[in-house]
């Protein structure tokens, strides 16, 4: 039996986190809004750590499934080199917001700028799935088709009203979890 690589351990341990991180800021942001808003108080703070912790992992997960796309092509690696590069943005855009959230001087004095407050999710979303697609496509017995669909809808649910974090949670949970599986994927260079 062949061992898995560091970087296969940190995939499924970003996998079974980040759903995991997700599911807690979406309760704690419903528990923060039950008395009508949202802001500064126990809930807001460790919520949006989780938040910021899911982000970090979602960056490293990116990174990882880049390392797992097969690259046989010029082609193919210029496509998973642009989508790792979009999901690295997006997710560097998405921490900057957080961090600002818990720190409002921070966000006073560097928001995130006008430009990237609609490119950064955009780039996360399309870098990530690219980035499961291309595995789907090489790689189909490690990552079924099912997989980057639900990917989709977590993405969905959370466009459509942010007190479905949970629910979308739980649906990026089923979705990586063929990822999640300690299942022997090897990095391919």
């Amino acid at each position: 039996m062949t061992s898995t690589p560091p970087a296969t351990r940190l995939s499924r341990l970003c996998c079974a986190l980040i759903p995991l991180l997700l599911l807690s800021y979406g309760v704690l942001r419903l528990i923060d809004g039950m008395d009508g808003h949202h802001g500064p108080g126990l809930a807001w703070n460790v919520g949006h750590l989780c938040f910021l912790a899911a982000f970090l992992l979602l960056g490293a997960l990116v990174r990882e499934l880049r390392a797992l796309v097969p690259t046989a092509t010029a082609r193919r690696r210029t496509a998973a080199g642009a989508a790792a590069a979009a999901g690295l943005l997006g997710a560097a855009c998405f921490v900057w917001v957080i961090l600002g959230d818990l720190f409002p001087t921070l966000s006073d004095r560097a928001p995130l700028p006008a430009p990237l407050e609609l490119a950064g999710p955009l780039a996360f979303q399309l870098g990530l799935l690219t980035l499961l697609i291309m595995l789907v496509t090489t790689r189909p017995r490690q990552l079924p088709l099912w997989s980057p669909a639900l990917a989709s809808v977590f993405f969905l649910l959370i466009t459509v009203d942010l007190d479905l974090i949970p629910l979308a949670a739980l649906v990026l949970m089923a979705a990586l979890t063929p990822l999640a599986r300690p299942r022997t994927l090897h990095p391919v260079r």
